[in-house]
């Protein structure tokens, strides 16, 4: 007689299958790396480049640091957060069109796990962008760094948030058409309206008010704080809300894993 084998136990976390999902993400976007990691630190470098000339005479000291050094950690922590985005949104999209999205659901993969390893996967880009960014922009821009501990918490807390947000975005989409919709209606207005390019104590009121509804302001408040050691809001309050946003992110994606929606026919 055939011997009968058990199921195999992996014990209250599949850490292998785990491994092996994230790793697959990290392959995928280094596959690329000039349009995943190099692209983007040039695009960071000409946003630095051109806000500077434009604004530069206008406004040259914030909090009391010449206006590029204010500029630059803003637009290093938007690089690394929309390749977060960019890297998990498109991983599950390009996985239901063409149809191989099967191949991640059919292994004993619990929905958390499912939701980690893609996370995790956007947040290893985001802070790979975001070095990569941060290193050459160092011989344009002073950088000084203050609070070391805050640079690395929002780099990688905000990496996650938006990791997950893509995660969310791209099982909600049924093709690219709505990925770039959920892009263009989320995710840029709360980038271009969290303080990237200004202080928020410039704004008037309602919108300084408003602003601090906008999970986006305290990503990049806190990662500027990490570097120039003044931020627009308490810091400790901005490492709170972070928390909070990637747990309940978290949650979302992970319920959504779980129901199959949109991923299972």
């Amino acid at each position: 007689m055939a011997e009968v084998t058990a199921p195999k136990s992996y014990g209250l976390v599949n850490w292998v299958g785990l491994w092996y999902l994230y790793l697959k993400e990290v392959r995928r976007f280094l596959n690329v790396f000039t349009q995943t990691i190099a692209a983007p630190v040039v695009t960071t470098l000409l946003f630095l480049a051109i806000f500077t000339l434009a604004l530069g005479r206008a406004v040259e000291v914030v909090h009391g640091v010449p206006f590029p050094t204010f500029l630059a950690p803003g637009l290093i922590i938007m690089a690394m957060a929309q390749n977060s985005f960019a890297n998990t949104s498109s991983s599950i999209v390009i996985s239901k069109v063409q149809g191989n999205i099967v191949d991640v659901l059919m292994p004993p993969i619990s929905p958390g796990e499912f939701v980690t390893a893609y996370a995790l996967g956007g947040v290893t880009r985001g802070v790979t962008v975001g070095l990569a960014t941060g290193i050459v922009m160092a011989f344009f821009v002073d950088l000084p760094l203050n609070h070391p501990g805050f640079v690395v918490f929002h780099a990688v807390a905000s990496s996650m948030m938006l990791g997950l947000l893509g995660l969310i975005g791209g099982i909600w989409s049924e093709k690219f058409d709505h990925i770039a919709a959920f892009t263009n209606f989320v995710i840029m207005p709360f980038s271009f309206l969290s303080g990237t390019f200004y202080s928020i104590t410039r704004l008037p009121e309602p919108f300084y008010t408003a602003a601090h509804f906008n999970p986006f302001f305290y990503m990049i408040d806190g990662f500027r704080y990490g570097f120039i050691g003044q931020s627009d809001a308490n810091p400790y309050l901005g490492m709170a809300v972070m928390v909070g946003v990637n747990t309940f992110l978290w949650l979302v994606a992970w319920r959504m894993a779980k129901s199959g929606y949109k991923l299972k026919a």
